[in-house]
């Protein structure tokens, strides 16, 4: 009996860990969100490989950019269109760093963790962020 609720237990807890990744996510590029401004709706996303990413140009003047050396090695650069949704199929696990380009400096920045692979935690540490992203990434990170 005690093997059967350990195995009971078990089953549950994987199942409801398993939804800690969400299959396909949207974020919202906004102007405003609560009391900040200038900020993507999610600024952590934890996907699968294989998992898309839609970024919604909710308000007008974002963009995404993919931040050089914060992503996997060997995933090609990423940038979208001004005022344009945006989508990506993430088919290499690690961590993605990105910012919207206008407003890096003011903390509009945004993490994709695909397949729970952080193997390049050290790169994303060592990225140069500028103005309040750089107050804000540190706490994001820690929560990677």
């Amino acid at each position: 009996m005690k093997l059967f609720k350990k195995l009971i237990i078990l089953s549950t807890f994987l199942l409801v860990s398993s939804h800690g990744f969400a299959a396909d996510v949207t974020v919202e590029m906004l102007n405003k969100l609560d009391n900040e401004s200038m900020v993507y709706s999610k600024k952590i996303v934890k996907i699968n490989t294989g998992d898309t990413v839609f970024w919604k140009a909710t308000d007008k003047g974002h963009n995404v950019e993919f931040i050089k050396n914060g992503v996997p090695e060997g995933v090609d650069k990423f940038k979208s269109k001004f005022n344009k949704d945006a989508e990506y199929k993430f088919t290499v696990p690690g961590i993605y760093a990105y910012w919207c380009t206008p407003h890096k400096t003011m903390g509009m920045i945004g993490f994709v963790v695909v397949g729970d692979d952080k193997s390049n935690i050290e790169a994303i540490k060592a990225i140069r962020f500028s103005g309040k992203s750089k107050k804000i990434a540190p706490d994001l990170i820690n929560q990677l």
